[in-house]
C-alpha cells in the first residue's frame, strides 16, 4: 500500500520526538478495526447515499506522554480492500489524526486513554487509469477532508509491557459528501508495546 512508507514516516517521528523530549512513556500499536456510518438509506438531504464503512480497517498509532498521563498522539486507519459506490465506483477511506491524549492508570495493569485530535479523511476514487507526474503514478483521485476525532479506550497489560486495547473512536467530518452523513464511528482492537512505563 502506498501510505505504508507515510505510517513508517509518522512512527519514525514519533520515536525521535520521544527521545527529544524526553517522554516518560512511549506506546505503539498495530489493530484492527470496524467503520460505521450512517447507512445509505438513511441519508441527509446533503449527502451521497452511501455508507463509508463496512471491511476491515487496519490501524497504527503511536503516543508519547511528557508531563504526568497527558501527551500527544498519531494514528492512521484505512479500509484494507476496496468498497464499491453505487455498485460501480472502487473507493478506499483513509482515517487519520494527531492530537492529545489523557492516559491515567487504572491499578497496576490496566490505564485509561482518551484522545482528541484534528486530521482528516482521505477517499481514494479508483479510476481505472494510471496518471504520473514527476513523483508518482497511481490509479485513483482522492477527495480530502478535514476532521475532528475523540475517543477512548483501556490497554490491558498482559504481560509486561505488552497491551490489549479494545478501543473505539468517533469522527466529525467537515464536508463529508460522498458518504451519507458527516460522521462515522471506528470500533476495534489493538496489540502494543509501551516504552519507559
Amino acid at each position: 500500500m502506498k501510505k505504508f512508507p507515510f505510517i513508517l514516516f509518522v512512527f519514525g517521528a514519533l520515536v525521535l520526538m520521544a527521545g527529544a523530549v524526553q517522554a516518560q512513556q512511549l506506546d505503539l500499536a498495530f489493530g484492527v478495526s470496524g467503520v460505521k456510518g450512517t447507512s445509505a438509506s438513511n441519508a441527509g438531504t446533503n449527502f451521497f447515499p452511501q455508507d463509508v464503512g463496512g471491511g476491515a480497517f487496519p490501524t497504527f498509532s503511536g503516543d508519547f506522554l511528557l508531563h504526568k498521563h497527558l501527551g500527544i498522539e498519531g494514528e492512521a486507519s484505512f479500509r484494507a480492500t476496496q468498497n464499491i459506490s453505487q455498485g460501480f465506483e472502487p473507493f478506499r477511506p483513509i482515517f487519520y489524526d494527531f492530537g492529545a491524549v489523557y492516559a491515567p492508570p487504572l491499578g497496576k495493569r490496566a490505564s485509561l486513554e482518551l484522545t482528541t485530535g484534528i486530521g482528516g479523511e482521505s477517499v481514494r476514487f479508483y479510476t481505472g487509469t494510471i496518471t504520473c507526474n514527476f513523483f508518482q503514478c497511481t490509479n485513483f483521485v482522492s477527495n480530502n477532508h478535514l476532521l475532528w476525532e475523540v475517543g477512548g479506550g483501556i490497554r490491558a497489560y498482559t504481560w509486561r509491557n505488552v497491551f490489549i486495547r479494545p478501543e473505539a473512536k468517533f469522527y466529525l467530518i467537515r464536508n463529508n459528501f460522498e458518504f451519507s452523513s458527516n460522521h462515522a464511528t471506528r470500533i476495534g482492537v489493538s496489540l502494543g508495546y509501551s516504552f519507559g512505563r
